[in-house]
């Protein structure tokens, strides 16, 4: 495909065509915001980020979110949905997600997806089948028993009830805990058994998956060195201001890795190294996690590089040409 190619979604028979949606999995840090810019400048794109992190306003720095200057004035969906004290759920993605879809369509302008979250892409692109209703007075015992026991009792709970579920859940993930385990005892059913029945899948477009996948080394030296970038751009200046500002620190979005190693820091006054040493092996973690996630997607063409690599780009464009034109016929 030549560099300066762009793809035009037919402008006929919109309706009824299948169209081609482009998806990015990678690790944090592997460099899917710059890889989908790129590709968004070549092939007349615009970017929906699909990461749990980035639907909160005020969490910027640590969730990675794209700068302005970094969008290249490249428009991004996605961000910036929620506020910290709101609950954000695959499901509101999936429907929110479906809004952006509907827009570009009309449009006539290729989606590319950042996939962080696997859930989350999962959850647009299989459905999600019908669940119980949230009951307030089960998840206020829930909420008490991980004040009283630990978030780790809820996961040992969670893996006896849905082991599925409680493999894909991380121990200090409070808020899908409690609603798997909600699920669980409102449904008498495994939430993964639910999840597995009466889906609607996407209609309407075909999956084109492209994975970064660097060299483990490569990758966490690059986690390494973006900690730091991110605190000397001030992450922990963002956090004492969410904090001052009155966000819950109870929400959702303190759970994120670093804003919660974070908090502790400035509330305790931890020693910040101990702070950067904590995030970079939760990062890490995060990452192998991700991965694992990952590779259980199907047809996906995995690269090497990092996204900002000339090299990546060009790999990606040349898998992408002939699926685009196939797509198009």
């Amino acid at each position: 495909m030549p560099a300066d190619a762009s793809v035009l979604l037919p402008k006929t028979s919109v309706q009824q065509a299948t169209l081609p949606l482009l998806a990015i999995f990678g690790p944090t840090a592997s460099g899917k915001s710059s890889l989908a810019v790129a590709l968004a400048e070549k092939l007349g794109g615009e970017v929906i980020a699909c990461d749990s992190t980035q639907v909160y306003r005020g969490f910027d720095i640590g969730t990675a979110k794209p700068s302005a200057a970094e969008r290249h004035d490249i428009p991004h969906h996605m961000l910036d949905v929620v506020s910290a004290g709101e609950i954000f759920t695959a499901g509101e993605y999936r429907k929110r997600a479906l809004e952006v879809l509907e827009d570009l369509r009309r449009r006539h302008r290729l989606p590319i997806f950042t996939v962080g979250t696997g859930l989350y892409f999962r959850a647009l692109m299989e459905g999600l089948a019908d669940a119980p209703t949230r009951s307030d007075q089960l998840r206020a015992r829930l909420d008490a028993t991980v004040i009283k026991r630990g978030s780790a009792h809820l996961h040992k709970l969670l893996r006896r009830l849905d082991p599925a579920a409680a493999q894909r859940i991380s121990v200090n993930d409070r808020q899908k805990l409690v609603r798997a385990l909600e699920v669980c005892l409102l449904a008498g059913r495994p939430l993964t058994e639910l999840h597995e029945e009466g889906r609607r899948g996407l209609q309407g477009y075909v999956a084109l998956k492209i994975g970064l996948n660097p060299h483990r080394e490569a990758l966490y030296e690059r986690i390494e060195k973006r900690v730091h970038l991110m605190l000397d751009h001030g992450w922990s200046k963002e956090v004492a201001a969410l904090l001052a500002e009155g966000a819950p620190q109870n929400a959702k979005a303190f759970e994120f890795i670093g804003y919660r190693e974070l908090r502790t820091h400035l509330e305790r006054r931890e020693p910040l190294s101990n702070t950067v040493q904590a995030i970079g092996q939760a990062t890490r973690r995060y990452a192998k996690r991700q991965l694992t996630w990952f590779r259980s997607e199907s047809s996906v063409q995995w690269l090497e590089g990092f996204g900002d690599s000339p090299e990546t780009l060009s790999a990606a464009l040349d898998h992408l040409g002939p699926l685009l034109t196939q797509s198009q016929k």
